[in-house]
């Protein structure tokens, strides 16, 4: 159900209570009853309500559709009582903005849209003006009124906008998505090819009248839509700039240079899956790239690759850069989905994007991982808060804006080694608040946004600290072990790029750091110099953590991806592959962590890509050190493992990854190994064959992103395939067979045990948090449909927060207290809406999109692309709600035992090591 009529039609209730009561007794009821199975003898609870509703379950959707009903009847009576609600009309208001405390916002001006478009870009000029423009139009200047000026300058109320000037700039550009004032110039990225032609410019004031006159073009880019080319930064040293563009222009041509090494690939083992939609099928990596500039705009070096639509980024005050990069979330609930993401854009840095279902995790030795995950979002506007009149902390803080939920994050960098570690802290959040851009004014030491794009209503705002803090300002402070792994790091990407005979030499110790950051800058290095200068050096090395990075280097310069290879291309060195896998070969198994099994196994599946199928004695040779490894419990491991047995056709591959598929707790889990499976020939008996091809009956249900349905056809379409025709007579019943509708629980339903309060479970959890079993704090996780919301290790539903690092911030009574009481404390994050409109209807959920003069509404958090199109013109007002969108009561299903594992697996941030499982096995 998405939209509700706030008219009573019901009445009263027939034994005179009020239906808030009678809602809030069917709240308790559902939590119970539809997340759990009542036990044999167990009495319905004392109410009015259909005794039907208590039984062993209800089927799936019904439990489903009660239970967001629930969860609308609840939203609405929270909504009748709150006093935040608000109209739309013009720029969205102050008072609806929720505002870290000891900050305070000023709306300065609400944009006329049908003058002055819808603003997206914004930079500051030498007198501190703003510099802005319409995404569909002209560039803008603006004069501001002074800090602390306008009436009422105390209150989060004050609108500043009669007091704001606005100037059009007289000059035939507009459409950028990015704008800089450096050398005395006004960069412009045009990213439109509507009115302007895409491409970089340079504005100057040719007679010095304080008017910006000609428009140079330094260079043409071409025309991409919103994943082209977008902003433009000034480099710490003042000498240069850097440009990000997106993922659907390709790697530019005439480079300089490149710190990057032109070795990139596609590097998929099995037949790719384009996306099921056919979005960006044709366009091969590297995807989003970040370049080095010079002033005049003739040089451009690459400095990082990987990226899928990185909108904007910022150097921190260690001269470090970051930027925010975007997910696609056509992929949520499949195991390739990557939430939106702060990455550290080191020297030659690949994050790892390719289309469709090819995107590479996060722990591939060959792609490198974020600063922090955020989840789904859409990436807009980055600054770094030097030079801002705020606190220490915030001085040294990220600045994020993700446009379709209305958040402005600070993200607080810690170090970590030789890189960096991220923790997330909202500062402004609407509904709407499509953020588009974000910077601190070096003239004033205010903060400015803009909210708007695609057309929508668009206000500029301004962002100063009101509170006792001290604002003086601060200078980067770090360890001494911090600022010396970042030293050599430097150190060792001031070879990229590069040929010299001394590189090697320098780089080679540094391939086994324990610091990725360090390990990967050596390798970059050493990938820059000629082949014939290391190779023997890299078949020769006897250490594992050397041995197998340098064969990784190796493998990627020896060969060539078939998707990237030319006519011109030498012809695949046979040979190289030979001596490579022998060299694997000689790696001892058995002395390797997880984590160096998973970077050995990618070396395999490189290796096979770029040198073709191997010989029937390596293909012997790694099936005997691989198939007793399968399962090993260990995820990313295990999803390797599928791929690498499938590959090399192993007889024992299919019972074992039915096996494997059969017992996977997520849909995620599920996928990754079915989609193996599609191509798999060898191994199968018709049991396997049937069990295999029932799961798609099951997986029919599943929900997730636009293109998910379609991935899971393709499967089973690639899977079809391999079928015999006698296979394929032998399954008819089951290939033919309709799947169900309603979607299926990915695990079965637990029974109930008590309803728990946080006082009585906390201290028994908390006592009970050693010799924990890991497997069964995972099991419990999926058991209890944290699974279906949240991420954790790279897996689970995209709707509610990931909960990996969530044990760096909370204590097990926290935890218990989310549980047990989700609407105590509501991220903003994750809050919902109630959108009231003028006929007297409403629509609850999570505004998840913006287009013109309308948006999209996620009514249901289970059923992401069920969404409801609400026109700006119809809203009466919006009213945010109390009511948590997370279930009470889902442990009530769990017995004290049962809570501790649960509760010690979210705290230990999916370390199995961790010390709550010390003294047990895990599994045990």
């Amino acid at each position: 159900m998405t939209e509700k009529v706030l008219a009573n039609p019901l009445g009263t209730p027939a034994d005179g209570s009020s239906w808030k009561t009678k809602t809030l007794q069917f709240w308790g009821i559902l939590c119970q009853s539809l997340r759990s199975s009542r036990e044999p003898g167990q009495s319905p609870p004392a109410t009015d309500l259909p005794a039907e509703l208590w039984g062993t379950g209800l089927p799936f959707s019904m439990r489903q559709n009660a239970l967001w009903l629930a969860a609308t009847c609840l939203t609405l009576l929270a909504a009748s009582t709150n006093s935040t609600a608000f109209a739309i009309d013009g720029a969205t208001p102050v008072a609806s903005l929720k505002v870290k405390p000891g900050f305070k916002v000023e709306l300065l001006y609400s944009v006329p849209k049908e003058q002055l478009g819808s603003w997206v870009s914004m930079c500051t000029d030498p007198k501190g003006r703003l510099i802005v423009c319409d995404q569909y139009g002209g560039l803008y200047r603006v004069t501001v009124p002074p800090v602390g000026s306008s009436e009422g300058s105390k209150s989060n109320e004050t609108s500043a906008t009669d007091k704001v000037q606005i100037e059009k700039i007289d000059i035939p550009l507009g459409e950028a998505q990015g704008l800089l004032w450096a050398f005395d110039s006004l960069y412009v990225v045009v990213n439109s090819g509507g009115k302007y032609e895409s491409g970089f410019y340079r504005v100057t004031d040719a007679n010095h009248d304080d008017k910006l006159d000609t428009v140079e073009k330094i260079r043409t880019f071409p025309k991409a839509g919103e994943h082209g080319p977008h902003a433009v930064l000034l480099a710490p040293d003042g000498k240069s700039l850097t440009v990000l563009i997106g993922n659907q222009v390709p790697v530019l041509p005439e480079l300089a240079s490149s710190k990057v090494p032109r070795l990139w690939g596609e590097d998929h083992l099995l037949p790719r899956m384009p996306d099921g939609r056919g979005f960006m099928k044709g366009v091969m990596g590297p995807g989003g790239s970040i370049y080095e500039v010079s002033p005049d705009g003739k040089t451009w070096t690459l400095q990082s690759t990987g990226y899928r639509n990185q909108y904007d980024a910022a150097y921190n005050q260690d001269g470090e850069l970051f930027t925010y990069d975007a997910d696609m979330e056509w992929d949520w609930n499949t195991p390739w989905y990557r939430p939106t993401r702060v990455c550290h854009a080191v020297s030659g840095a690949e994050f790892g994007w390719r289309n469709g279902a090819g995107k590479w995790p996060a722990y591939y030795p060959d792609s490198l991982g974020s600063v922090v995950n955020i989840g789904p979002g859409s990436p807009t506007g980055v600054c770094s808060g030097q030079g801002a009149k705020f606190p220490a902390d915030y001085q040294k803080a990220l600045f994020i804006c993700d446009w379709s939920y209305g958040k402005l994050y600070a993200v607080h960098l810690s170090t970590k080694g030789a890189s960096y570690a991220g923790k997330l802290d909202e500062l402004v959040a609407g509904s709407p608040l499509p953020l588009t851009d974000v910077l601190i004014n070096p003239h004033d030491g205010a903060m400015y946004f803009t909210i708007g794009g695609r057309k929508t209503q668009s206000g500029l705002y301004r962002v100063t600290y009101v509170g006792k803090d001290s604002t003086a300002p601060v200078t980067a402070t770090v360890q001494d072990d911090a600022l010396a792994q970042r030293q050599l790091r430097k150190s060792l990407e001031a070879l990229h790029g590069k040929v010299d005979a001394e590189t090697v030499k320098t780089a080679w110790p540094h391939l086994a750091s324990e610091d990725r950051a360090i390990r990967w800058a050596a390798r970059v290095a050493i990938e820059h110099q000629p082949l014939e200068s290391w190779q023997e050096l890299a078949l020769a090395e006897n250490s594992p953590s050397s041995a197998i990075p340098a064969l990784l280097a190796l493998t990627r310069a020896g060969g060539i991806d078939p998707f990237h290879r030319k006519e011109s291309d030498a012809p695949v060195n046979k040979p190289l592959g030979e001596q490579i896998a022998a060299a694997l070969d000689r790696i001892s198994w058995d002395r390797l962590s997880n984590e160096q099994k998973v970077d050995l196994c990618r070396v395999y599946e490189i290796l096979f890509n770029r040198y073709g199928y191997p010989s029937e004695n390596v293909r012997e040779q790694v099936l005997k050190r691989l198939e007793p490894a399968f399962p090993s419990g260990f995820k990313p491991l295990d999803a390797e493992l599928a791929n690498l047995l499938v590959y090399l056709q192993s007889p024992q591959a299919a019972n074992k990854i039915v096996a494997a598929l059969g017992t996977a707790r997520t849909q995620e889990e599920q996928i990754e190994y079915a989609r193996a499976l599609r191509v798999l020939k060898e191994g199968w008996t018709t049991p396997l064959r049937e069990s295999y091809f029932k799961w798609f009956g099951k997986a029919a249900g599943y929900r997730g992103g636009a293109s998910f349905s379609k991935f899971v056809e393709n499967i089973r379409k690639d899977a079809e395939a391999t079928l015999t025709d006698a296979e394929r007579t032998q399954l008819k019943p089951i290939l033919d067979a309709t799947p169900t509708e309603a979607p299926p629980a990915v695990v079965p339903p637990r029974a109930f045990v008590k309803e728990w309060s946080v006082a009585e479970l906390a201290p028994l959890v908390s006592e009970k948090l050693t010799a924990r079993s890991f497997d069964k704090g995972r099991e419990l996780f999926a058991g209890t449909s944290c699974f279906a919301c949240h991420r954790f290790e790279g897996e689970g539903g995209a709707y509610g927060p990931d909960l990996t690092m969530a044990g760096g911030r909370f204590s097990a009574k926290d935890l218990l207290e989310s549980i047990i009481e989700p609407s105590k404390a509501i991220s903003d994050q994750y809050e919902a809406v109630t959108i009231v409109l003028n006929d007297g209807r409403s629509i609850s959920g999570r505004i998840a999109n913006h287009n013109g003069e309308s948006f999209q509404v996620m009514t249901n958090m289970l059923e992401p692309n069920n969404q409801t199109g609400v026109k700006r013109a119809d809203i009466e007002e919006i009213v945010p709600s109390k009511i948590s969108m997370m279930p009470a009561g889902l442990i009530n299903t769990c017995n004290v035992e049962e809570a501790a594992d649960l509760i010690a697996y979210i705290l230990s941030k999916g370390q199995r090591d961790h010390a709550m499982f010390a003294g047990k096995p895990s599994g045990n």
